[in-house]
């Protein structure tokens, strides 16, 4: 155990890691050495930001604060704190399964926490972040909570009403970032679209994201979990109108028969969702969708899941994951439905729609052998500089692979006959051209 550090242990999305982020900066400004996701935990106290969206989350969360708790046995760490998502719902329960835990937190008791070590919330630190991604690329959260109320998702339970941040807020933290060398603004929320109907009466997220384009270094900005009921259309005349805009939407569809968006109270039909697949393509050409889609909802049929497979098959979308449904405690379906699908049967059609999808990707991915690309070097990996197009958001998304071996040479400085690979700056753009394509991965050389 080291005194005066603090490990803190992120668990699910990128949303709780700027959570993470603007608590530890706050943590190092009181003094403490901070350490993020360790791989041997030493702090005088381990914080651990949980995640309870479903239950292989809640899993995680839970098996991660019981290891930390043998090694508190072992007095490898001292104190166990938990905050987050699975301690905001259930910490009652959490206390008394695992009492070892020291103190535990909801998901926004950032200020307690301080206030228990001792020290004050600074306010004039609110921007502050330590950033624990590479350092070229950073995720800014636009708002917190959900309004939406989709049947089966617990996120509202947990984080409340919807609550946009105030324009002026984002830009300054963009331009910090900025600042610091981020050349890439991930930007992300729960409803991203739904940004700015609380504070300001009205959707605003295409003019946030037009202000965000006009800062000077952001040389990429992707836009994270769009919703497809009252999309807001000025947003894509944005998309297409600043080149710095990644022609990239995340937008989770959930399902495309009736009768399962019905019951899921997605609040939008098929036939709406085509037409809004349709015009985002028609305004911002070229553009690619990754969409999430779920399988074994409550009464659904073999025709509705057919219904769902010929979707995925006419739209052909670049990107796309899919998860079996899970009842979440609390949620309208899980208060008013059965779940009623055989966990087999469940699994089965992951399995078909994920084949299915493998072979769109798999197909769309060839079609970019031979083209020119220009690509951001995230990493050095092993014999292969590990990059992205903008069509690839980091870790979930395909990504390009330049071989040291292929690059050009230059003269290595100890022996004028002796030559080696050039090297690539993590965080450069380049223009590479695609020579080989996998369904998940593209190999190119340097132009």
């Amino acid at each position: 155990m080291i005194k005066n550090r603090i490990d803190l242990i992120t668990l699910g999305c990128s949303k709780n890691l700027v959570d993470s982020e603007r608590l530890m900066g706050q943590l190092a400004a009181c003094g403490y050495k901070m350490h993020h996701d360790p791989e041997d935990p030493k702090g005088e106290i381990v914080i651990v930001n949980t995640c309870g969206f479903i239950g292989d989350a809640k899993e995680e969360s839970i098996n991660t604060i019981l290891g930390l708790t043998e090694l508190k046995k072992k007095r490898k760490i001292g104190q166990i704190f938990v905050m987050g998502c699975l301690s905001e719902r259930y910490r009652k329960e959490l206390l008394e399964e695992i009492p070892e835990i020291d103190r535990i937190y909801g998901k926004y008791d950032w200020k307690q926490i301080l206030s228990d070590l001792g020290h004050s919330w600074d306010d004039k630190l609110r921007g502050h972040r330590i950033q624990t991604s590479p350092r070229h690329y950073a995720y800014v959260k636009i708002s917190e909570g959900c309004n939406r109320m989709c049947a089966y998702c617990a996120i509202p339970i947990i984080t409340g009403k919807y609550k946009s941040r105030a324009i002026e807020d984002i830009i300054s933290e963009v331009e910090n970032l900025v600042s610091n060398g981020v050349r890439e603004i991930q930007l992300i929320a729960q409803d991203l679209t739904g940004y700015g109907i609380d504070r300001y009466g009205r959707y605003c997220i295409a003019e946030l994201v037009e202000k965000i384009a006009k800062v000077p270094g952001v040389d990429w900005l992707r836009l994270h979990y769009a919703y497809p009921n009252d999309f807001p259309l000025e947003l894509l005349d944005v998309m297409n109108r600043y080149p710095n805009i990644c022609k990239y939407l995340d937008i989770a569809l959930q399902h495309s028969a009736d009768h399962v968006l019905s019951k899921m109270l997605r609040k939008i039909t098929r036939q709406e969702t085509v037409n809004l697949l349709a015009e985002i393509r028609k305004r911002v050409p070229g553009i690619h969708l990754r969409t999430t889609l779920m399988v074994g909802f409550c009464d659904e049929t073999e025709e509705d899941f057919n219904d769902l497979c010929e979707f995925v098959k006419t739209e052909r979308f670049e990107r796309m994951g899919a998860f079996a449904f899970c009842e979440e405690e609390g949620t309208y379906a899980a208060l008013h439905y059965k779940d009623n699908i055989d966990s087999e049967v469940k699994q089965q059609r992951l399995d078909t729609i994920m084949a299915l999808q493998q072979e769109i990707s798999n197909d769309i991915q060839q079609q970019k052998v031979g083209q020119t690309m220009n690509v951001i070097i995230d990493r050095l990996d092993g014999e292969y500089y590990v990059a992205r197009t903008e069509f690839d958001s980091p870790e979930v998304d395909p990504e390009v692979l330049i071989a040291v071996d292929s690059l050009p040479t230059t003269q290595s400085g100890f022996d004028d006959n002796s030559f080696v690979p050039i090297d690539l700056k993590i965080g450069d753009f380049y223009k590479v051209r695609i020579i080989e394509a996998s369904p998940y991965e593209l190999y190119a050389t340097l132009e």
